[in-house]
């Protein structure tokens, strides 16, 4: 193991994050507000951490992408790390009720409000921090490390897919990915008492599908019996939870054997059993619905309908769009023609608008598993590293392709309101949940060899 430097850690990381997220970088409204708050956002970086600025090479990557290299001792044949956040974030109902203005950074009781606080401009400023901290003490890590923020991950924009392309086209590949994606919880499942640090090592599939009708338009006192918006009905209503068949992938079963080892009593035998059960335990999550039912199976969500120009007139075409999650071991392919069968109407078109496969699980018996296990150590002390399966997407979707280890892993406690709050009201951090997650980081720095 490396030896753990001193380091003189500064204070004031609520205020910086405060100023973080007074900067409305909101990708989904970047007609609306332009692109300042973008590139205010990249100026305060180079203001609140002059070191990193000074002493790491950055390139821009299209316009929202930002890529620091922060040259380590050896450039062995491994390969480097690569720590990845956005800076980008979702929008804000102007309907919602928030206790602070989500823009205005409120810190108050040790705790920081605000859009981005979670997601995920709170992960990205525990890694900055880490960064000067051990800059200021003249610290180089062991290997190469890059620090890849995207811009516009909210909106699967191409910052950090041209990120990664830049990589492959460089011959780099990664020896270790870290991204946005689990945390330290409480209580990983109603019956498995303490912490957990969950670690996304797998991440599913995204696909958006359109679903197009055509009918006879015309005066609606006289409507057939199926119209283009009932012929439109029936297709999303066809589309329920059983759609996809659960199963149950090695991450999960990794994650239940895992999460048996700091369970007490016939709970403990539960878990050991499911987690060599596949058939049973993708049985059983699946009829919990909910988050345990996605990590199971293929999710289908019917998020927009169109159709209609007035409310006594049919319309002559309808839409729908829906948004599927594939499970790991799927594949695009697959879920695209299992939607169509499943529809089983010749006369609605299934048009895939974008799709992204599921990753490869990477693995938990190797060296990169084991040091995020070991700065988990010394950050959380006590809370176990336990792998599952992510469900949303991320920027790191675009390495796990040449990448081997890949994690979704961001190292700050939330509670269940935490999680809630994201891309909802209300998203808060806690000042001491930041102070840790600089401390994951600097101790997996420091530990490079």
């Amino acid at each position: 193991m490396a030896n753990v430097t001193s380091v003189t850690v500064r204070s004031g990381i609520d205020e910086r994050l405060s100023r973080m997220i007074q900067l409305p970088t909101v990708s989904a409204e970047l007609d609306e507000r332009g692109s300042e708050p973008f590139e205010s956002f990249v100026a305060l970086i180079a203001e609140l951490y002059p070191l990193t600025h000074a002493q790491l090479t950055l390139e821009r990557h299209t316009e929202f992408g930002l890529l620091f290299h922060w040259v380590g001792r050896t450039t062995g044949p491994e390969g480097p790390v690569v720590l990845m956040a956005h800076y980008d974030v979702v929008p804000v109902d102007e309907s919602d009720a928030w206790t602070h203005p989500p823009f205005d950074g409120v810190i108050a009781d040790g705790v920081v409000y605000g859009r981005g606080a979670l997601d995920d401009k709170g992960p990205l400023i525990v890694v900055l921090e880490a960064v000067e901290n051990l800059l200021s003490d003249g610290f180089v890590p062991a290997r190469d490390v890059y620090l890849s923020f995207g811009g516009n991950e909210e909106t699967y924009g191409r910052a950090a897919q041209e990120i990664a392309a830049v990589f492959r086209e460089r011959g780099i590949v990664p020896w270790l990915v870290v991204d946005e994606g689990g945390a330290v919880v409480d209580a990983p499942l109603p019956f498995v008492p303490g912490r957990a640090a969950m670690i996304g090592v797998g991440e599913k599939g995204v696909m958006t599908v359109k679903l197009s009708a055509r009918g006879e338009g015309g005066h609606a006192s006289a409507p057939p019996s199926l119209t283009a918006v009932r012929r439109i009905a029936r297709a999303v209503d066809r589309l329920g939870p059983a759609t996809f068949r659960p199963r149950a992938s090695r991450a999960i079963l990794r994650m239940l054997t895992r999460l048996s080892e700091q369970t007490p009593g016939p709970a403990r035998h539960l878990l050991r059993l499911l987690g060599a059960a596949p058939l049973i335990t993708a049985r059983l999550f699946a009829l919990l619905g909910g988050e345990p039912a996605a990590l199971v199976r293929t999710t289908v969500a019917p998020t927009m309908q169109s159709g209609g120009t007035a409310a006594n007139v049919l319309p002559s075409q309808a839409s729908a769009t829906v948004n599927l999650r594939i499970a790991l071991g799927e594949t695009t392919q697959q879920t695209v023609l299992r939607v169509r069968r499943r529809i089983r109407d010749p006369l609605v078109t299934v048009q895939v608008v974008e799709a992204s496969e599921p990753s490869p699980e990477s693995s938990t018996d190797n060296a990169q598993f084991a040091l995020l296990a070991e700065a988990l150590a010394e950050s959380h002390p006590g809370v176990p590293a336990v792998p599952y399966v992510m469900m949303a997407a991320t920027d790191s979707r675009h390495f796990h392709r040449f990448s081997p280890a890949v994690y979704r892993f961001a190292p700050l406690e939330m509670s269940n309101a935490q999680r809630a709050s994201i891309h909802g009201v209300d998203e808060n951090v806690e000042v001491s949940a930041l102070e840790r997650g600089e401390r994951f980081h600097r101790a997996l720095l420091e530990r490079l060899v």
